[in-house]
């Protein structure tokens, strides 16, 4: 005698919200492990479609979401079947496919409204062709809505970074466009809050945040010189290097300037950020060179303040004060170099970022005798502030103060 399986809570669950956000006559069951909805109506024939979802306690709120939809468009007027199509994106109410709407949007943004240059364009273009490369896909690989669209499109770039931030604003203007002027259904109208998919920057990733390690002075030069020879590259080349070499928060490259010294006349570096500490405000300073060493024990000599004062030394686009550190992290973040020494780091338990930098700044003038006081000076922070950040800076005054005690002792005879 055959046995008869019995039903589990999630696919009684699954039938319940499915007559909840229908209408009588709907229902739900399942076909060789996928998922057939059929629709009864009085003086109708029967219809039904194949669901693009495997009839599993995983895709119970997939399954959902599209029958919902599916419901919704038969009540404009589609019949099943065209209603199930236009929910998975294939069949648009406009007839449109995806293609041809971002053909539509290309000419919108180029010659409508506040249009932009074909080179514009061309960076739009890189972001939507992910688009349309997803939504060609199978169906039960293609993303079910707008929410899911986005993520797959901007998986691959870190939280919070600027890259991904302009790929989901791309992508949302072109699903507005899609919503307005193509009539895509709901589940494909754009998030009305885009920070979720924009993300925040993990510690390690965080632009500008101090946690973080100290490189070598050869692991800053070989990652200079692995930049590329172009005009972005060698802008870049500078731009670390003036963090290296004057031990510089990336914000700070926005305020630098040569001026000479009041008393002397000498060119020095002068540094105009300020910056919120505590209960006051950090001041203008002087920042001060400490070259770095190569491995044959060489300093190198990159002459930045008499490139600079000449009018020689040309940084990148920084973006504003909030965004330079954010700027510099996604410049790096795919150079093979960066990544590689990042590897590096973690592997001895460390963490290579983009204030390293400057973190190697402040263990190379402790490594060269220079007190702490002198490094929280240069640097732009209050001593404590220093030895807070930098626990080498205190093990040194530790040591300092006692070969000084050890110093001021008079000798005394040695027991026989």
């Amino acid at each position: 005698m055959p046995q008869i399986r019995r039903r589990q809570a999630w696919e009684m669950a699954l039938r319940t919200g499915a007559r909840s956000s229908t209408a009588k006559g709907w229902s739900l069951r399942e076909e060789r492990g996928q998922v057939r909805l059929e629709m009864r109506q009085p003086d109708r024939p029967r219809a039904s479609v194949l669901l693009p979802f495997q009839w599993s306690r995983q895709d119970v709120g997939a399954i959902l979401a599209r029958v919902r939809n599916i419901y919704v468009l038969t009540l404009d007027g589609h019949d099943l079947s065209a209603a199930a199509q236009i929910a998975s994106g294939k069949a648009l109410r406009s007839l449109s496919t995806w293609e041809e709407a971002l053909e539509h949007f290309r000419e919108f943004k180029l010659h409508h409204g506040t249009a932009i240059n074909p080179r514009t364009w061309q960076r739009y273009d890189q972001v939507l062709q992910m688009v349309i490369q997803l939504m060609t896909m199978p169906e039960k690989k293609s993303p079910i809505d707008s929410a899911s669209l986005i993520d797959a499109c901007v998986k691959d770039w870190p939280p919070g970074i600027r890259q991904r931030e302009v790929r989901v604003q791309y992508i949302a203007q072109f699903l507005r466009f899609c919503r307005d002027r193509e009539h895509f259904p709901v589940q494909w109208h754009p998030p009305t809050d885009l920070k979720a998919h924009i993300g925040s920057p993990t510690q390690d990733r965080a632009p500008g945040h101090m946690k973080g390690s100290p490189l070598s002075d050869q692991e800053i030069l070989d990652l200079i010189d692995s930049l590329p020879d172009n005009e972005a590259g060698l802008r870049w080349r500078d731009a670390l290097r003036l963090m290296a070499e004057l031990g510089l928060r990336p914000v700070e490259l926005r305020y630098m300037s040569v001026r000479k010294h009041h008393t002397t006349g000498e060119l020095i570096w002068w540094c105009d950020y300020r910056k919120r500490a505590g209960v006051g405000m950090t001041k203008p300073r002087r920042a001060f060179a400490l070259p770095l060493m190569n491995q044959d024990g060489e300093l190198v000599r990159w002459n930045l303040l008499e490139r600079w004062n000449a009018g020689l030394l040309q940084l990148p686009p920084l973006g504003s004060t909030q965004r330079v550190s954010r700027t510099a992290t996604t410049y790096l973040y795919k150079k093979p170099c960066w990544i590689s020494l990042k590897q590096r780091a973690a592997a001895r338990g460390e963490r290579a970022v983009i204030y390293s930098f400057r973190h190697s700044f402040s263990l190379r003038g402790h490594q060269r005798g220079v007190d702490p006081g002198s490094m929280a000076a240069a640097m732009g922070h209050t001593l404590a502030v220093h030895l807070r950040s930098y626990p080498w800076a205190s093990e040194q005054t530790t040591a300092a103060a006692f070969a000084r005690s050890s110093e001021s002792i008079s000798p005394v005879k040695a027991f026989q």
